[in-house]
Order: C-alpha cells, then sequence, then structure tokens
C-alpha cells in the first residue's frame, strides 16, 4: 500500500478535492442528537446500567451548550473533576483488582523520603547481582593467589625458584671470576 494511504503515494498534503460538497451539522440536528441522549441516559438510568455519577462525570455525552456559547471556564469545571473523583464509587471489579497505573492520577499518595521502609533488604538488578559476585571471585582468587594455593601461583613461584638458583649460580660464577682475577693480579706483581 501506497505511503499516506492514499493513490499516487507522494509526500505532499492530502489532496483537496475541490468540487466536492462539506457537509455541516445544522443547529437542529444537534438540538435532536442531544436529546435523544438525554433520552437515553434516562432509560439507562430506569435499567440500572448506568450509574448517576458517570452523567456527572460526562463520560458518556460531553456536555455542550447552544451553538456559539463558549464552554465553561477551566476553574470551574476543574473543581467539579476533583470532587467527583473523591466521591466515586467503583466500577466493574475495580474494587476487586488494586491497580498501579502511574498515568492515573489522583488515587496515589506519594511518600516522603523519610517514610519510605530502608530496614528490608533491597533487590539487586540481574547486572548489578552479576558485578558483585563477579567482583567476590576476583577478591577470592587474589587471596588464593596471595597464598599460593592456586595453580598459576604455583607455577609463579617455582619459576621464581629456578630464576633464585639461576641468580646464585652466577653470583657464584662472578665471586669465582673476581677471585681468579685478583690472584692473578697478585702473582704478577
Amino acid at each position: 500500500m501506497p505511503r499516506g494511504g492514499r493513490k499516487g503515494g507522494g509526500y505532499g498534503p492530502k489532496k483537496n478535492y475541490k468540487g466536492q460538497r462539506r457537509h455541516f451539522t445544522d443547529a437542529e440536528e444537534l438540538k435532536q442528537q442531544i436529546e435523544r441522549d438525554k433520552k437515553q441516559q434516562n432509560w439507562r438510568r430506569q435499567q440500572g446500567l448506568e450509574s448517576d455519577e458517570e452523567e456527572e462525570d460526562g463520560a458518556t455525552a460531553p456536555k455542550t451548550g447552544a451553538p456559539g456559547e463558549l464552554p465553561p471556564s477551566g476553574s470551574e469545571s476543574s473543581s467539579e473533576e476533583d470532587s467527583d473523583d473523591e466521591d466515586k464509587k467503583a466500577k466493574g471489579v475495580e474494587h476487586l483488582i488494586e491497580i498501579e497505573n502511574p498515568n492515573r492520577s489522583g488515587g496515589r499518595q506519594l511518600k516522603k523520603v523519610t517514610e519510605l521502609d530502608t530496614k528490608g533488604k533491597t533487590q539487586l538488578s540481574r547486572r548489578e547481582r552479576e558485578e558483585l559476585e563477579k567482583q567476590q571471585a576476583k577478591a577470592r582468587y587474589q587471596q588464593l593467589h596471595m597464598e599460593g594455593k592456586t595453580e598459576e601461583a604455583r607455577a609463579d613461584l617455582a619459576r621464581l625458584a629456578i630464576i633464585r638458583k639461576q641468580r646464585e649460580e652466577a653470583a657464584k660464577k662472578r665471586d669465582e671470576e673476581r677471585k681468579a682475577a685478583e690472584e692473578a693480579k697478585t702473582n704478577k706483581s
């Protein structure tokens, strides 16, 4: 399918079909629709399908005035919404299930730092736990290495012993050569 879901598939704006009609809703149609919505709400209330609070929130139909009127100011509607949120009844199975939706406003109180439970053991993430185990293993290996209990430490100690013997032999050889050189000087003089 072309990009944008249109024929042609170009990048430009949608086509404006100038010759086609535009549809505007009449003020009478709006009034009839509002009346139909009110009748439907009354019928639902009588049948017990919808609670009164849902109607007050405007969840089913938005509150609209006559055409040309401005919507109510933000301060009035926000104070109504705040009082409705506090007195809301649980809908459906909401009272049975506790939810932790961070996007949902209200209901959840933030805790202060002093109120947080710091006595409990903190859970480390997998990466943090692996890093900690790696450091502990390295420290154990270093300790064993210092005690000479690892294979590498034994190999190092064997090499050191060989080097010490070679140095001792080299030192003896130098001493002998030095003594021989001194004796040769003393014999010549």
